[in-house]
């Protein structure tokens, strides 16, 4: 037997090592502290939308002139309940399902509502249907992604895509989150005469503005410097000279209750002030209507339409994923050889359950953020930083004061300086060969000049599609690609297709 005072003791495994293992930290290169900062800095450039889907979905009237609330839009007092109500469950069914994409997915990305997918909801479904039964649309929509995921579908068509035309949608969406990032501070807007502008009546000014210009000074002389967490201590930075601005001189919102500008030099989302604290209203979770907006149609025609806006909200929902998953993982060097991310079938499951949740939480859609390219460009490559995104969206159900303190244009910077990041992914398209380039150039043109993804995308596979074959190359073209240009051909004609059923 041996002697016990020279036993032996086997060395006790290290706390962190099943937490290494499951979410690759060494593998990916990273660490506890890069994912933190990483996952703060993706939740404070998208917390926006707790601040921005209430003015969307919470004051958009149904078909029958009620607010989401269920309480007609004339009642007073209405509005800012509504709004509440849905900062709340946007704020519940990011947290859930950001956290889910962390520990299932494993990958450095958050979900929320969909920008673009409730402007969808709230402009056009609502006018015909109800609340409850655009939120079943919802859910119809991400069940229908959820059993294409697992048919294997939907890998299918990520496998399919070229090469050239990944890296055009990740330059793509570059420049639509640079653009979302001028358009959020306010230094690009809609013109008298022109399409966009610069600033106010083509000047830079008023605070909000500065706060933007200051905030971006700060994060490029960080970044060129080499400091860790240069985006977030940009935006913290930025935030505290909004505070001190706001504090002193009563600058305000640009905004009123309907989203008018009413004030050109004012804060563009959320006005940075402390709040009223309480307890989050939650009474949105459920409010859904599965089968009433087919059943109470009023005609075949009707139903068609329904259908076609169904369509719509899942290859928006879908291809805007693909392009984002890609992107995020390009822009954190997380793709494999085959221009894939890691568990892209985990990823794709939990962005489809996302869709179900959003309307059952009755917040629309929940998606993947391309502004979760923020946090990787700061060191985010692990799940674990969405775990943190998702933990900060669930404390800011009660902590919605501080999180409204950030404004946009102090979060703003981060947005446009990960377009010029992810412009390097540019060289990978052959410009010379007009079977890349066009398509490249539709796909990567049309994101910010739309405000689409989808559009882009779209655009892009068509030309790609029809290009192969006029060149008599048709073979090289992917079975699927083909379906999915055919699919996108119905996408941009379904207004004709309508009308011929009118």
């Amino acid at each position: 037997m041996a002697n016990a005072g020279s036993s032996t003791v086997a060395p006790s495994p290290s706390p962190n090592k099943g937490l290494d293992s499951w979410f690759e930290l060494t593998k990916r290169g990273s660490t506890i502290g890069r994912e933190v900062r990483g996952g703060l800095v993706t939740f404070f450039t998208m917390a926006y939308i707790i601040v921005l889907n209430p003015i969307i979905i919470g004051t958009a009237p149904d078909v029958n002139g009620n607010l989401i609330t269920g309480v007609p839009i004339t009642t007073a007092g209405a509005v800012p309940a509504s709004m509440a109500a849905v900062a709340a469950a946007t704020a519940l069914v990011a947290g859930v399902m950001t956290i889910l994409m962390g520990v299932y997915g494993r990958f450095p990305i958050a979900l929320a509502t969909g920008l673009g997918l409730n402007a969808l909801v709230a402009y056009t479904i609502v006018r015909q249907v109800t609340w409850p039964q655009a939120m079943g649309l919802i859910v119809w929509e991400g069940v229908l992604i959820l059993i294409l995921v697992l048919a294997g579908f939907r890998k299918a068509v990520f496998d399919a895509v070229p090469r050239s035309m990944r890296a055009a949608i990740s330059v793509g969406i570059g420049l639509f989150i640079s653009f979302i990032g001028l358009v959020d501070a306010g230094v690009v807007r809609s013109g008298s005469g022109t399409p966009v502008q610069l600033g106010v009546f083509g000047q830079l000014i008023g605070w909000p503005i500065a706060t933007f210009l200051i905030g971006l000074l700060i994060l490029v002389v960080l970044y060129i410097r080499k400091v860790k967490g240069a985006m977030l201590i940009a935006i913290i930075a930025a935030t505290g000279v909004a505070i001190i601005v706001e504090t002193v001189l009563k600058i305000g919102s640009a905004k009123d209750a309907t989203g008018a500008i009413v004030n050109p030099t004012g804060w563009m989302l959320n006005v940075p002030i402390l709040g009223e604290f309480g307890l989050p209203d939650l009474s949105l979770l459920g409010k859904v209507d599965l089968f009433g907006a087919f059943t109470g149609a009023a005609s075949p025609a009707a139903v068609l339409g329904l259908l076609l806006l169904v369509f719509s909200l899942l290859l928006s929902d879908f291809f805007d994923t693909m392009g984002t998953i890609v992107a995020v993982g390009a822009e954190g060097n997380l793709l494999a050889e085959d221009g894939n991310p890691p568990r892209t079938q985990e990823i794709l499951i939990v962005d489809s359950v996302a869709a179900i949740a959003g309307g059952v939480g009755s917040v629309s859609s929940n998606t993947s953020y391309i502004e979760s390219a923020a946090g990787v460009g700061d060191g985010a490559r692990t799940g674990i930083a969405s775990v943190v995104t998702g933990l900060a969206f669930l404390l800011s159900l009660f902590l919605a004061p501080l999180v409204n303190m950030v404004p946009s244009e102090a979060a703003a910077p981060a947005l446009f300086f990960v377009g010029f990041l992810m412009m390097a992914q540019v060289i990978h398209v052959n410009w010379e060969d007009p079977e890349e380039g066009i398509p490249a150039f539709l796909t990567i043109v049309l994101m910010p000049f739309t405000y689409s993804i989808t559009v882009g995308i779209g655009a892009g596979f068509i030309a790609y599609a029809l290009i192969k074959i006029v060149r008599g190359k048709a073979k090289e073209v992917h079975t699927l690609l083909y379906v999915v240009a055919a699919a996108f051909a119905v996408y941009f004609a379904q207004g004709v297709i309508t009308g011929l059923f009118k």
